[in-house]
């Protein structure tokens, strides 16, 4: 084999050839093409569920062999068919426009590269399963860039370039790339080498500490997944070895999980700095989501729903079940920084208390189950609008109370808890595809009776609100609630500025939707009268000269203080917003103010032990 021959049957060589114009030039070879050969590109990327259309990127696409032209047809959105000579390999170049700088796409300018493989290489249809390499070529003039990925090497030279293997497309597709003058460490996780590498961090980013904190993460998960490995998890674990890719911008934040890495965006204020002993918000935000993924690495990655068993990544991949593989997972990620020592118990009540808020602020949960919620992922949970919150619930964070509801029934009511569940659904399925007939099986198993399999269908399925309060009273926890603020009162959520105010969600069935209140509405003025009739408990029909009115100018809610009495229902109060260039006045009807409910508080009951089940 010479060095420009290509290293397997389906060969990808992928040069950062424009980095102002944001270009990856990408040529495919194909050494065995059928005499009609299909290729596409994917719609989707695993993990993230919305077709993408990353073929938007893609231009410039020709066929060629033995420097001849071949005859190529684009039949739909994302593929082409190319008439070839059978037997002689075949070349396909393109051009891929990489300028998204999110963890599902491509992005590549004069800092820094990265892409995952769904953005960049097409798919040879009737050759998934053949060995793909891909050869990486570095930029010019940019010598000191290096290359992560967690593909396997084959020649490469110091700095990562060079030739790497996969053992079929859906192992091609499940690893990224990222190249650029990034901070890199490493560590070992009970024997298996773990690496993370950041681009766009500041100066003073405590690389160590970031280091040091994953390692602890990433112990917390072994030893949770297998107890058994006892400080040593090769041959045990699923992954030999795994690298965090993380990219540091002024605003943005999510994470992507694959089967040996993961690629994560966060805000670069919120990493580690040097000299900085306390943890803030942000960076604890951060190891939240490095927990979130990482957990991933069993749970979605291998641990899947069965409808996954084999990806289509032309169209979407419909589950009910992404309650159990994000809500779950999302109950685990912070639980496990507490195990991890990350966060102390205060801390951890405070931010489960954030999880309840946010699922109790969503009207949606009584419209929408989150069985309903996995299956309506590609067209409702990536596309929310200003009545997301209204029609739909979160089957991240309502996934991942009924996990806490299901955890601590077993715990109340059996001798076994949702940590022994997931390690026999885990051992059950062998590391692969399971159904919701898989998770009764488990649970019948552990507890002998059906009710906790029966408890969870109904909490998946309902939309009713969830037994919390009854369960972490079981624990020692009271729930218990702030006074509401005005946003919660009036069920809105608003812009404030200099300006003023500005309406940007309007929850139904609130005191806002019930006065006429609507997105986008500009709250310029308050005005609070006073009747006779009104305070004789009559119905609102004064006469204007028995009206003792004041109108006021506000500029945020917190304005309302002083000028609004809540719930009087001697008051009417009306206020004035602008909509489309033109003036109107809306009246307020106050309710019982015990219907508005402020954010929740965790407390440890007096004279209670804190639950156990924060412990492994």
């Amino acid at each position: 084999m010479t060095e420009n021959q290509p290293l397997a049957p389906i060969h990808y060589c992928i040069a950062p050839s424009d980095l102002h114009g944001h270009h990856f030039d990408v040529t495919v070879t194909i050494g065995e093409p059928a005499q009609t050969q299909t290729l596409s590109l994917p719609a989707w990327i695993p993990g993230s569920y919305l077709i993408r259309e990353f073929v938007r990127h893609l231009s410039g696409l020709d066929a060629q062999q033995n420097g001849q032209a071949c005859l190529t047809e684009q039949i739909n959105k994302n593929t082409w068919t190319i008439t070839c000579q059978p037997g002689m390999p075949l070349q396909v170049h393109y051009r891929v426009y990489a300028f998204d700088n999110s963890v599902r796409a491509a992005w590549l300018d004069v800092q820094r590269g990265f892409f995952n493989p769904t953005s960049l290489c097409l798919r040879v249809h009737g050759a998934e399963h053949l060995t793909h390499g891909l050869q990486l070529q570095p930029p010019a003039k940019h010598p000191h860039w290096r290359l992560a990925t967690t593909l396997t090497p084959w020649r490469v030279d110091a700095q990562g370039f060079g030739q790497y293997t996969a053992a079929d497309y859906d192992e091609l597709a499940d690893n990224p790339v990222e190249m650029g003058e990034f901070w890199s460490g490493s560590c070992e996780v009970y024997g298996i080498p773990h690496h993370f590498v950041v681009a766009g961090a500041s100066p003073s980013f405590d690389g160590e500490r970031l280091l040091r904190d994953t390692q602890r993460i990433c112990e917390a998960a072994m030893d949770f997944w297998h107890p058994q490995a006892q400080g040593d998890a090769r041959g045990t674990a699923p992954h030999n070895h795994y690298t965090f890719m993380l990219n540091a911008v002024d605003n943005g934040y999510g994470g992507l999980e694959h089967r040996h890495s993961t690629a994560l965006i966060c805000n670069r204020n919120d990493l580690p700095r040097l000299g900085q002993s306390e943890a803030s918000d942000g960076y604890r935000t951060l190891l939240g989501l490095i927990s979130h993924e990482y957990f991933h690495t069993w749970n979605v990655k291998r641990l899947r729903p069965i409808e996954f068993t084999r990806y289509d990544y032309d169209q979407e991949n419909y589950t009910e079940l992404l309650w159990f593989f994000e809500g779950f997972t999302s109950y685990y990620d912070d639980l496990l920084l507490r195990r991890a020592g990350l966060l102390d118990d205060a801390q951890y009540l405070q931010v489960l208390a954030k999880t309840i808020h946010q699922v109790a602020q969503t009207p949606g949960r009584h419209v929408q189950s989150v069985a309903q919620s996995s299956f309506d992922a590609w067209v409702k949970y990536y596309r929310q609008d200003e009545n997301t919150a209204n029609a739909t619930v979160s089957y991240y964070t309502k996934g991942a109370l009924i996990a806490l509801c299901l955890d601590l029934h077993l715990r109340q009511h059996t001798a076994v808890s949702l940590d022994e569940v997931m390690r026999s659904l885990w051992a059950r399925s062998r590391g692969g595809p399971i159904s919701a007939q898989d998770i009764a099986a488990v649970l019948q198993d552990l507890t002998q009776t059906t009710q906790a399999f029966e408890s969870l269908m109904a909490w998946v399925h309902g939309v009713g609100d969830l037994p919390l309060a009854q369960y972490l009273q079981s624990q020692g926890i009271a729930l218990t609630y702030k006074p509401a603020s005005w946003p919660q009162r009036l069920g809105v959520i608003v812009q404030e500025n200099a300006a003023g105010i500005t309406l940007r969600r309007v929850q139904s069935a609130s005191v806002a939707e019930q006065a006429g209140f609507a997105v986008g509405d500009e709250w310029l003025a308050i005005e609070v009268a006073s009747t006779p009739e009104v305070q004789a408990g009559k119905a609102m029909q004064a006469r204007p000269d028995a009206v003792a009115s004041s109108a006021w100018r506000i500029k945020k809610l917190d304005d309302l203080d002083a000028l609004v009495p809540w719930a009087n229902q001697a008051a009417v109060v009306r206020a004035l917003v602008a909509r489309d260039g033109s003036l109107r006045w809306l009246t307020l009807q106050w309710p019982d103010s015990a219907v508005a409910q402020g954010e929740p508080l965790l407390t440890v009951c007096a004279d209670a032990a804190l639950g156990q089940w924060l412990d492994a």
